[in-house]
């Protein structure tokens, strides 16, 4: 999906973003945006512990 967009689009959609955002807003909105993705990879990696911590409980039960 994002592999076909191209460069008239990106240009299109930075031009969009600046004049809805601002330049004074766009580092605010990006560094706000990484932290909830950092915050979601914490969060199913956390997961994923968990189960593998559940699943590795239950064979050593038997």
């Amino acid at each position: 999906m994002i592999g076909s967009l191209g460069l008239p689009e990106i240009i299109l959609l930075v031009i969009l973003v600046i004049i809805l955002f601002g330049g004074k807003k766009i580092p605010e909105v990006f560094k706000g945006l990484g932290e909830g993705i950092k915050n979601f990879k914490q969060a199913m990696s956390s997961d994923d512990n968990e189960k593998k911590e559940k699943d590795k409980d239950k064979n050593s039960d038997d």
